[in-house]
């Protein structure tokens, strides 16, 4: 892991903001950080996009996005990011019952407007799923945060989340096989609150739980959509020693904690 050079500029979180959370499984956080910032992160992007271009068409998920792992391993301003202490604290703060969170995984992510790759099939939509079904943890207190690297109006492709969905466990795994979306699996969630279509500025984040049931539409602009990511989870979680590529070669012990340099302990309650 690369260490932080420069200081990323991330506000509080607003105690309206953990009461959403904590409700629906997912908020919208305006202007989480700093918009200049915002801007640098975006042309690192946008270089680090362009030389790994067409790389990226392997998988049921890459049909929906296109993604750049462990993105903060690579650019120093991703890392002080996601390694932001201020950011940290955040997590802590909406998370319920936890004191310490670790960096599970940073991704940059690139939504190609639909029907414009190269090959003629541009990005589609990000079917409805889970986070965590995929996860080897023994609990579920994990979040994910969406950074906007520039303005995505709703029809670009943001987030769209089913409130409350976190309340009813692990749902199945998607991106499996064709036709495995959590709306396919679990027709019922279809009577919860669908959130309303986000329009989001560089620099403003929405942030979900690894239980809540969230996808996003194709992109319908004529330009990509560029976001960043970095997940957390509860620094007392155990290995469970499922299969998971992530950490299958690492050497964890079963049953004892993600003590490893790739998962670091980022914020506290303090």
């Amino acid at each position: 892991m690369v260490l932080p050079v420069v200081h990323a500029p991330v506000r509080e979180v607003t105690d309206d903001e953990v009461a959403c959370f904590r409700e629906n499984g997912w908020a919208t956080m305006p202007g989480l950080v700093d918009p200049g910032f915002v801007a640098d992160l975006r042309e690192r992007a946008l270089v680090r996009l362009r030389d790994r271009q067409g790389r990226f068409r392997n998988s049921f998920v890459d049909q929906a996005f296109g993604q750049d792992r462990d993105i903060a391993a690579h650019d120093e301003a991703f890392a002080a990011l996601s390694l932001s202490p201020e950011l940290g604290r955040n997590v802590v703060r909406l998370l319920v019952g936890v004191d310490q969170v670790r960096l599970q995984v940073t991704n940059l992510l690139i939504k190609d407007p639909a029907g414009s790759h190269a090959e003629g099939d541009g990005h589609g939509a990000t079917v409805f799923h889970q986070d965590f079904p995929w996860m080897p943890m023994d609990r579920s207190a994990m979040l994910t945060v969406w950074l906007a690297l520039d303005d995505v109006p709703a029809d670009m492709g943001s987030l769209r989340f089913y409130s409350r969905s976190h309340l009813h466990g692990t749902l199945g795994r998607s991106f499996v096989r064709e036709g495995d979306d959590a709306l396919s699996q679990q027709p019922w969630l279809r009577g919860l609150e669908k959130s309303p279509p986000l329009d989001l500025k560089a620099g403003d984040a929405t942030v979900h739980s690894s239980l809540v049931v969230h996808g996003a539409p194709a992109n319908q602009r004529d330009r990509p959509r560029l976001s960043f990511t970095a997940t957390y989870f509860d620094a007392g979680a155990l290995y469970t020693g499922s299969a998971y590529g992530q950490t299958d070669d690492l050497g964890l012990a079963v049953n004892e904690p993600f003590d490893h340099p790739i998962f670091p302990v980022v914020g506290t309650g303090a």
